[in-house]
């Protein structure tokens, strides 16, 4: 005989979402300050390269420098993608020491940053 079984979660807080199957991103742009020369900005691109070595709550990691032809990057040159697997592994790498060691690097340099994080959708 055969049986079924089907279960589901139901959300105390539903102003909190609950995610199974979605990854957290959390997406950094840098613009430099002008005269930032490129061995600055390759100091900058090796510190942050570390940190995934560094901070195990990174599971993922990529950077890339800007290459649209749009004209619509407002002077943003490099893009860094980190992924999470929960809201609470990004908590502990926002104020984790070698975070916060690697904007002691960057400040000197940086002109603006903008940082958006997001749940992937499958």
């Amino acid at each position: 005989m055969a049986s079924s079984f089907t279960a589901t979660t139901k959300n105390p807080n539903p102003t909190i979402m609950i995610q199974t199957d979605s990854l957290l991103r959390h997406v950094v742009l840098f613009k430099f300050k002008e005269g930032t020369t490129k061995a600055q900005m390759k100091e900058v691109e090796d510190a942050f390269s570390a940190l995934p070595s560094k901070i195990s709550e990174i599971k993922g990691y990529e950077y890339g420098l800007n290459n649209s032809p749009e004209g619509l990057d407002k002077g943003f040159t490099h893009a860094f993608f980190l992924t999470f697997n929960s809201e609470e592994d990004r908590a502990i790498y926002l104020p984790h020491p070698d975070h916060k060691a690697f904007g002691a690097v960057l400040t000197p340099y940086l002109e603006d940053v903008l940082v958006f994080d997001y749940w992937t959708k499958p």
